[in-house]
């Protein structure tokens, strides 16, 4: 499957944005999908995940209650609202697709990765 991610770019502290990774190849509901963030000299780090079905989400503590992450099994899309963002949420957010139907917050469980796309948050 090819992941393309989408609608990063610049806001300010409290914002909001949304990502979106569009997939081809084969369709979203036969993974969990994922969306990791990465620093320069950092490793990547887990935001979110939600199963095959989209009924089931997972959130990392530093952004459960600002970050939803959706998934549309029609539009082959899964989608990334971030609201109240902060400074540090500053990074390339990727989205990620791994086969079967377990939930995994480590990086290297995943299968397949988009191209990443920039989130500045200034303060």
């Amino acid at each position: 499957v090819q992941l393309q991610a989408s609608g990063g770019g610049l806001v300010q502290a409290g914002g909001s944005l949304r990502l979106s990774c569009a997939a081809s190849g084969r369709t979203v509901m036969s993974y969990v999908m994922g969306w990791f963030r990465q620093d320069p000299g950092k490793e990547r780090e887990f935001v979110a995940a939600v199963t095959w079905s989209g009924m089931t989400t997972y959130y990392a503590d530093s952004v459960k209650g600002r970050f939803t992450i959706s998934k549309d099994n029609t539009e082959n899309t899964v989608d990334l609202q971030m609201n109240s963002l902060k400074p540090e949420g500053t990074a390339v957010y990727y989205c990620a697709a791994r086969s079967g139907t377990f939930y995994y917050s480590r990086a290297d469980k995943y299968d397949y990765w988009g191209q990443g796309t920039q989130v500045t948050v200034s303060s």
